[in-house]
């Protein structure tokens, strides 16, 4: 069955990452976990009661803000170590609104992004709108799918886009002023950063806000 659909549907082949690109992919979501075991155990001294608890969060929480630098500067010395993703590097922080921790996101977990179209990657990040529909009847336009982390730093970079890139806060507001929910407008302004981006890396011209 397997063959069949292959026949049928001759994807492209895609190679699988080699074990620099998954050490890095490795290194930025553990970077991830300890960012949000950080926020939980913050949360939970806070709450905590007992002196006892405290000093356990306490020490934990020194424990992984003592390890998050050492993580970061891991992942700093394989991005800026490789010739190829320094390049990638240098040309995705023109972007105003893409911080270097975004972008080795990015870099670690969508490797597609220069080499698929608009359409492609924003399907494969899962920021592709679609609509349900069943006969006559047609729901909503919504997002699925895909890959969350992605779509995790691209909403931060649409945050950040929308407060410091000119270009970017003028379609965003263009949005609104049609009267798109903000949650709607977010996803269209990272639809829009994830297709710059993209054309950033394909034609490796840094941003041109024209």
């Amino acid at each position: 069955m397997i063959a069949r659909f292959a026949e049928a549907v001759n994807p492209e082949p895609r190679g699988l990452p080699d074990e620099a690109a998954r050490l890095l992919a490795e290194l930025v979501g553990r970077r991830t976990q300890i960012i949000e075991m950080l926020v939980a155990e913050r949360q939970r001294e806070k709450r905590a009661s007992a002196v006892r608890v405290r000093k356990s969060l306490a020490r934990h929480i020194k424990m992984l803000e003592k390890e998050l630098p050492e993580v970061d500067r891991d992942i700093d010395t394989m991005v800026r170590g490789s010739p190829v993703w320094r390049e990638k590097e240098d040309l995705l922080i023109t972007f105003p609104g893409i911080a270097r921790i975004i972008t080795r996101g990015v870099l670690a977990d969508l490797p597609e992004l220069g080499r698929l179209t608009r359409r492609e990657i924003a399907s494969l990040v899962g920021i592709a709108p679609f609509t349900r529909q069943s006969g006559k009847w047609k729901g909503k336009s919504m997002i699925e799918g895909g890959r969350p982390s992605v779509r995790s730093a691209l909403y931060m970079a649409a945050l950040s886009a929308i407060r410091c890139n000119p270009v970017i806060r003028a379609f965003y507001r263009h949005l609104l002023a049609r009267g798109k929910p903000k949650m709607v407008a977010l996803i269209a302004v990272a639809r829009k950063i994830l297709t710059v981006l993209n054309a950033m890396l394909r034609d490796k011209r840094p941003w041109q806000p024209a």
